[in-house]
C-alpha cells in the first residue's frame, strides 16, 4: 500500500484521500488509518485511488420537494462512476419551506455553514450540491462558494401539476388564489379539501416560478448546472439524466480543478439579474443572488438591477406573472430557449460548469422551435423586467416590488397608512369586523425583517381583511419589511430597508398617515416632514431584538439587512471588492 503524499499528476497539493488529513502528528500514519477504516467499508484501494466526489444529501423526510433524492444520489454517483471518479455522499440539514419554523430562512444561513464546514473537513476534489426547496439551492451556493473547491450543482426539480374539477392546478400560485377564495366565502370547507388533495401531484418544487423555480433557473444562468439542469420536473427520466451528467461533469471540474470562483464571476452575476427579471422570477432571488454574491467578494449594484430591470423585459408566461407550470417551461426548451432569447443581453463570456462559456452552450443547444412559453424581445409578457427597486423616507436602503404580478391600477397610488406592529397583531386584529380599513388603503406590517421576525419571513403577503374580500377586493397596497414567496401575487412592497426592528422609518409609520406608491418613477413615501419623523424617532427609542443563548442569539447578533442578502456578518468574504454587474 503506498502512503506517501504525492500529488496527482498534473495537479497542485494533495488530491483524493490524501488532502485534509486529520491532525494526529504523522501525516503518514493519518493516510495510513484514514484507508484502514474506510476499507472496513469494502473498498479497495484502486477505488480509494479516483478522484473522490463529495456528494450533498439533503433528503429528509420532512422534504418532500427532496423526495426524489434516492434516485439522483444513485444517478449521480453512476455518472461519477463511469467517468472513474469514486462518489461519497454526506448528509447536511435540510430545510423545507412549509416544515421549518419560524421560516426557512431563518436556517438557510445554518445550512451553508453546515454545507461549507462539511466541504472543508471531508477529502473530495470536487462536490455535486443537490438540492431544489427554496433556501437550499442557495444556501448550497453560498457554502460552496466559501469553500471554493470545484462544485456542481444538481436541482432536484419541480412537482407535476393536478386538476380539480377540469382546471389544472399547481403550488403554490394556485394554493393561494383559491385560499383567498375561501377567506371571501366564495368557496366551501368540502371543495378548499378537494382542492388541497390535487394542488401537489408529486414530489418536487413548486410548479410555478416560486423561489425553487427562480433559484434553479439563476444557478443554470450562473452556469453551475449542467445545461438543461434547470427545468426537468422531479420524477422524469430527464432530470435522472441531468443527475448521471452532473457526476460525470464534477469528475471532470476535479480534473481540470475548474473551482467555483472560476464560474461565479460579476459576469457570471449579471448573467443570472437578467434571468431573474426575464422570467418574472421571485423576489427572494435578489436576496439569495447578494448573499451568495458576498460570500465571492462582491456586491449587488442594486441602482443597476433596477436600470437592467428598465431594459429587460418578462419572456416567460409562467404563473403568477402568466398562465403555465414549470414543466411546460421545460417542453419548451427550458432554459436554452430563455437564453437563446435573451442572448443579446448576455454576457456570453462567462464561464460555467462545462468548462465552455455561457456563449458556446447557447450555440451547442441547438435551433429554435416553435414554442408558446417563452416570448420573443419583441412581443414579451411584459415590457420591463419583474421586479423593480423602490427609494423613499420608508426605504431609505432600498425595497422592492414584483411589479409583473402587481395590480397595474395601484403601481401608482396614495392611500391612507393602516398599520400592524407584528405578525401577532396582524393576526389579531386583520380580520376583526371593527378594522377601521378601506379599500383604497395601505396595509404596513413592521417587524418581519431580518432582526425582527427574526429571520425575515414571507408574512408580507398581507392578506386581504376579510370585511373586504367578502366585498370583492382582490389586492391593495401592502408593505413590509419581510419577504413574500415567489408564488405570490399582488401590489406588495418588501424588504424595506432598514428594516423597523432596527430602526428604520417603517417603525414610525402610524395609523392614517398617507403613503404615496410610485413604481414609475421607483418611490415609496410617508407623506410626513423630516421634522415630524425625527419627533417620532425620539419619542419611540428602539430596543433590538436579542437572545440569550444558542442559534438565535447568533442570529440576532450577525445577521445583516436585505440589502446584503441577510448573511452573517462573518461569512462574506474578507474582501467586497466587486460591484456587480460589472461596467462594460
Amino acid at each position: 500500500m503506498n502512503t506517501d503524499d504525492k500529488d496527482t499528476p498534473g495537479t497542485s497539493g494533495p488530491r483524493g484521500l490524501r488532502q485534509g488529513l486529520t491532525n494526529y502528528g504523522d501525516q503518514g500514519f493519518s493516510l495510513f488509518l484514514r484507508k484502514a477504516l474506510i476499507k472496513g467499508a469494502g473498498y479497495t484501494d484502486d477505488a480509494l485511488d479516483r478522484p473522490v466526489i463529495g456528494i450533498v444529501n439533503s433528503g429528509s423526510s420532512y422534504n418532500p420537494c427532496h423526495g426524489n433524492m434516492p434516485a439522483l444520489l444513485e444517478a449521480v454517483k453512476r455518472g461519477i462512476l463511469f467517468a472513474g471518479g469514486l462518489p461519497m455522499d454526506f448528509p447536511t440539514i435540510s430545510i423545507h419551506e412549509v416544515f421549518s419554523s419560524p421560516t426557512s430562512m431563518y436556517l438557510r444561513n445554518l445550512m451553508s455553514m453546515d454545507t461549507e464546514e462539511m466541504i472543508r473537513a471531508q477529502p473530495m476534489d470536487a462536490v455535486v450540491l443537490i438540492g431544489g426547496c427554496d433556501k437550499t439551492v442557495p444556501a448550497q451556493l453560498m457554502g460552496a462558494a466559501s469553500a471554493g473547491i470545484p462544485a456542481i450543482q444538481l436541482i432536484t426539480g419541480s412537482m407535476l401539476t393536478g386538476a380539480h374539477r377540469g382546471e389544472r392546478v399547481g403550488a403554490c400560485t394556485d394554493c393561494r388564489r383559491h385560499w383567498g377564495r375561501f377567506r371571501a366565502d366564495e368557496i366551501d370547507v368540502d371543495e378548499i379539501g378537494s382542492i388541497n388533495n390535487q394542488l401537489v401531484a408529486s414530489v418536487g418544487t413548486c410548479s410555478v416560478m416560486g423561489t425553487a423555480s427562480t433559484m434553479a433557473c439563476i444557478a443554470e444562468a450562473l452556469g453551475m448546472t449542467v445545461p438543461g439542469g434547470a427545468s426537468p420536473p422531479a420524477v422524469t427520466a430527464d432530470r435522472m439524466r441531468v443527475a448521471e451528467m452532473t457526476g460525470t461533469r464534477a469528475v471532470a471540474m476535479a480534473r481540470e480543478r475548474l473551482t467555483i470562483d472560476k464560474i461565479l464571476t460579476p459576469e457570471a452575476f449579471e448573467n443570472a439579474m437578467r434571468v431573474l427579471l426575464a422570467i418574472g422570477g421571485s423576489t427572494n432571488g435578489v436576496v439569495h443572488l447578494a448573499a451568495i454574491a458576498g460570500r465571492a467578494g462582491m456586491e449587488i449594484d442594486m441602482a443597476a438591477l433596477d436600470q437592467m430591470s428598465r431594459e429587460t423585459p418578462v419572456l416567460l408566461n409562467l404563473k403568477p406573472s402568466g398562465e403555465h407550470y414549470m414543466e411546460d417551461f421545460h417542453k419548451a426548451g427550458g432554459m436554452a430557449t430563455l437564453l437563446r432569447i435573451l442572448k443579446p443581453l448576455l454576457r456570453l463570456e462567462a464561464m460555467t460548469v462545462t468548462g465552455r462559456t455561457l456563449g458556446e452552450e447557447i450555440e451547442h443547444a441547438g435551433p429554435e422551435f416553435k414554442q408558446d412559453v417563452v416570448k420573443s424581445l419583441d412581443n414579451p409578457i411584459y415590457p420591463q423586467g419583474g421586479i423593480a427597486v423602490l427609494h423613499g423616507n420608508v426605504a431609505p436602503g432600498g425595497a422592492i416590488i414584483k411589479q409583473s404580478a402587481a395590480n397595474e391600477s395601484l403601481m401608482e397610488h396614495e392611500g391612507r397608512a393602516v398599520v400592524f406592529e407584528n405578525s401577532g397583531d396582524l393576526m389579531n386584529r386583520v380580520d376583526t369586523e371593527d378594522l377601521d380599513v378601506q379599500p383604497d388603503d395601505v396595509l404596513v406590517l413592521k417587524n418581519i425583517g431580518p432582526k425582527g421576525a427574526p429571520g425575515m419571513p414571507e408574512a408580507g403577503y398581507i392578506p386581504i381583511p376579510k370585511k373586504l374580500a367578502r366585498l370583492g377586493v382582490k389586492d391593495m397596497v401592502r408593505i413590509s419589511d419581510g419577504r413574500m414567496s415567489g408564488t405570490a401575487f399582488g401590489t406588495i412592497v418588501l424588504h424595506v430597508t432598514p428594516e423597523a426592528a432596527v430602526g428604520g422609518p417603517l417603525a414610525y409609520i402610524q395609523n392614517g398617515d398617507r403613503i404615496r406608491l410610485s413604481v414609475k418613477s421607483r418611490e415609496i413615501s410617508v407623506l410626513i416632514s423630516n421634522e415630524e419623523l425625527e419627533n417620532r424617532r425620539q419619542h419611540k427609542p428602539i430596543i433590538e431584538p436579542k437572545a440569550d443563548r444558542g442559534y438565535r442569539k447568533l442570529f440576532l447578533e450577525s445577521v445583516l439587512q436585505a440589502d446584503k442578502g441577510v448573511d452573517f456578518d462573518f461569512l462574506r468574504a474578507v474582501n467586497i471588492s466587486t460591484k456587480t454587474p460589472p461596467s462594460k
